[in-house]
């Protein structure tokens, strides 16, 4: 039996909001996300979609792939990261650009319409195990009515 005969359907239960963790003053464009990325041993960007300082929306990974962006929940979860994260000194800090703000609700409103059981959460929000910033917002609070 070949892999793809054997594929199931993922059960999507999370939607998780994740930042690059990089300065809002220097440039991470998507080349170099995946350059981080393959250095890390993953055979792509662990994300599935990355959100550019310009609102840009670029699809990193197919939604039907598990990513690689939250240990112990990429089997069920759509991960989704908006480039910065850190200020100018490199500290924890919401960098979004209005652009990224409006591009994030409505990515994370047309994945709700596709999976409406899914949660968001925040990358931190996951599990008490995180001890990370990620996103350096409260993603569970803010897009709770979506």
């Amino acid at each position: 039996m070949k892999e793809e005969d054997t594929y199931l359907p993922r059960e999507i239960k999370f939607l998780v909001v994740h930042c690059s963790a990089t300065r809002c003053d220097r440039p991470y464009p998507v080349e170099r996300l995946r350059a981080d990325h393959l250095a890390r041993g993953f055979k792509d960007i662990g994300y599935h979609f990355y959100i550019l300082r310009n609102g840009d929306l670029v699809q990193t990974r197919p939604m039907g792939e598990p990513g690689a962006h939250a240990k112990g929940f990429n089997l069920h979860s759509i991960g989704i990261c908006y480039e910065g994260g850190l200020d100018s000194d490199g500290r924890p800090h919401d960098t979004r650009t209005p652009a990224q703000i409006e591009t994030l609700r409505n990515t994370l409103q047309i994945l709700k319409r596709l999976y409406p059981k899914a949660v968001i959460k925040g990358h931190y929000q996951l599990t008490a195990d995180i001890h990370k910033a990620c996103p350096c917002f409260d993603a569970e609070w803010e897009y709770r009515g979506l």
